[in-house]
Order: structure tokens, then sequence, then C-alpha cells
């Protein structure tokens, strides 16, 4: 296990003295300064992903050429912008950063812009802002992972599948029954429209449309129930639905700097309208609250690390990577016990909340 880290690298917000002509610009857009480097994300796709896609779709490249374009389009997109964009969708999703005269540019983002990452319109911001954080992992959350046993392979491709399959109807269902009309219907054009857009693509260019949109929607389903499934793998069976005791926190990693301090995930759940830059700040404020819920703090790795030593059940390695803070673990065994008490299949588990909450309660 390691001792609370002296320094946080996480990033934080730094007032810069003086801006460039162009981030001086580009703040012309946004209420908040903190969210230049989004803007900065916003053009730098507009500029390398965009005109490739639209290059791959005209009848100018044939052959190995196509192909010469397409891979390193595919790599670009997929996994060198994929998971900085997905995060920033997050982010703006739960905070307006548009200043009055520019609010049609989240539209733009989420209608234009998403569906290059595998995002379709706002079926995300429905089921995460929606659902999520209302259902907070719960059985009614159609993202849920109560159900299955979390250190197990077999159960995360059930939960994927799951989540493929059934996924939008659950969805829908849990907004339609709270009545929540300015969720549930941009979630059914999304989803439909997409499939329209689709299939009308495929016939105008199908290798063009596979590697543009069809792949990479199938690709970022998968990332996004790998990186739930992670950030809440570790359940307090005792609290299922606090936010501290049942979700972790990545602290010290790359993975934050490329995603928006996106390892902070118990805090999210716990704060989830504060910014980004402000989650590395709230580890000294909450250290008593963290460590009374014993969370787990994990230093030097990110979702990928702690999904493969799941998936291998290798616990000496997640237990290597705790932050011990306060001594909320008594030794390396103690972690380990908590661990794999904390990744436990829910049996018996049912979707109704009322009866839900009597289980809570008892």
């Amino acid at each position: 296990m390691l001792a609370y880290p002296t320094e946080i690298t996480d990033p934080v917000y730094i007032k810069k003295e003086s801006l460039s002509i162009f981030q001086q610009f580009l703040k012309h857009f946004i209420k908040d300064p903190r969210d230049l480097p989004f803007l900065q994300l916003i053009v730098s796709l507009h500029l390398t992903v965009i005109p490739l896609a639209v290059l791959l779709y005209l009848p100018v490249l044939e052959g190995y050429w196509w192909w010469a374009v397409a891979i390193p389009y595919f790599y670009i997109s997929q996994f060198y912008f994929k998971g900085s964009f997905g995060l920033m969708l997050h982010c703006l999703c739960h905070r307006n950063m548009w200043k009055p005269n520019w609010q049609w540019v989240q539209k733009y983002i989420l209608w234009f812009l998403s569906p290059f990452f595998g995002h379709l319109g706002e079926s995300y911001n429905s089921h995460h802002i929606g659902m999520h954080h209302i259902a907070g992992n719960l059985p009614e959350d159609s993202s849920s992972t109560m159900a299955y046993q979390r250190d197990s392979l077999k159960d995360f491709i059930r939960y994927w599948l799951n989540f493929m399959l059934m996924g939008f109807l659950d969805t829908y269902q849990y907004l339609f029954r709270r009545k929540l009309k300015k969720y549930y219907v941009p979630l059914t054009w999304s989803e439909f429209l997409f499939i329209l857009f689709a299939i009308v693509m495929c016939f105008v260019n199908l290798k063009a449309t596979m590697v543009i949109f069809v792949i990479p929607f199938f690709f970022a389903r998968l990332v996004m129930m790998l990186g739930n499934w992670t950030q809440h793998a570790f359940v307090d069976p005792d609290q299922p639905g606090d936010e501290l005791a049942s979700t972790l926190i990545c602290i010290n990693t790359v993975y934050n700097h490329k995603c928006w301090n996106d390892g902070y995930h118990a805090f999210h759940h716990f704060k989830p309208s504060v910014h980004y830059t402000e989650y590395p700040l709230m580890l000294e404020k909450y250290k008593k609250q963290l460590a009374e819920k014993r969370t787990f703090i994990f230093s030097g790795v990110h979702y990928l690390h702690i999904f493969t030593w799941l998936m291998t059940r290798n616990y000496e390695k997640l237990a290597d990577h705790l932050v011990n803070l306060n001594g909320t673990f008594k030794s390396k065994e103690d972690a380990i016990e908590l661990l794999k008490a904390r990744v436990k299949k829910f049996e018996n588990l049912v979707k109704d909340k009322t009866v839900q909450e009597e289980i809570m309660v008892n």
C-alpha cells in the first residue's frame, strides 16, 4: 500500500497572467476561462478528424491509398482523441459553459461531432444526467453493476451485452415512468436517427461509414461500459447508494490530464456540478470522510489497470496501489479482504424503487 502523497500532480486551474491572441478570441464564447482547453480540443478536432473523415468519403482515394488514410484516421479519432472528447462531453453535460449567444454550439457538439466518436446525439446526456446520476448505480440504473460479480470476465461480457441489447429500452422505461420527457424524447430521436443515418451513409460509402461511424459506436459503448464497470466495481454491501463508499478515486495519473480528472469518480458523484479542476483540491478537504467511508483511492494507475487486475483477480497489485489514508486499512491483508467484499454480486435485486428502498433500509 501507499502513503498519502506529498504532492498531487493532477490538473488544477492556474490563472495565466496573459493569454495568446487565439485564447483571447476563444474566451469570447465561454463563461468560465477554465473551459478554454475544451475549445482548444474542439478546434483540434476540426483540423484533424473532420477533414480526414470527409476525405475518406470523397472518391479521390482508392485501394491502398484509402487504407493509408483510414488507419491513421481511426487511430487519431478512436485512440488519441476519443477519451478526451468523451470526457469533455461528460463535463459539458454537467455544466453549461457557453455564453447566451453561443448556446447553439452545445447542440452542434452533440449532434454533429459526437457521432464521430460513437456517441449518438443526446443519448449520452439522457442516460447520464437523466438516469445514472439519479439512480446512482442502484438496481434501477440500466448500467448498474450490482447484479454482477465484478472480478469476473464472464460477468463483464454479460454486462456489456445486456447494455448493448437492453440499455436503450431500460433507460427509456426508467425515464418514461418518471415522466422525464425532456430526456426520453431526445434519447429516442438520437438512437433512431443514428441508425437511419448509418444505413443511408452505408449506401454512400460502406467502408467509410463503418470506419467513421459504425465501428466507433460499438467501440464507444464497450469503452463506456468498461469505464462504468470499473468506476462502480467496488460497491459497499452495507451502503450501496453512498457515493464515497461505493465508488473510487484515481490520483496522480496521466489519465487525469488527458481526460479532465475523470479519475475522481467518487467526488464526481458526491459533487457532480463541481468543475473538474477543483477535484484534486477536494482531497484535503474531505480526508476525514474518505477515511471513514474507506473509499478506495488508487495512485499512479487508471481504470484500465484496475479493470485488468480485477479480471485477473490480482488483488496484490490492486492493494499495492491503494492509498492508506489516515490508517484506513490495518494491513495489506485487511485491504484485500475489503476489496474482495466490495466486488461481490448482490443477490435477489429488484428494480422497483419502493421495494428497493425497503431493502436498502433493512
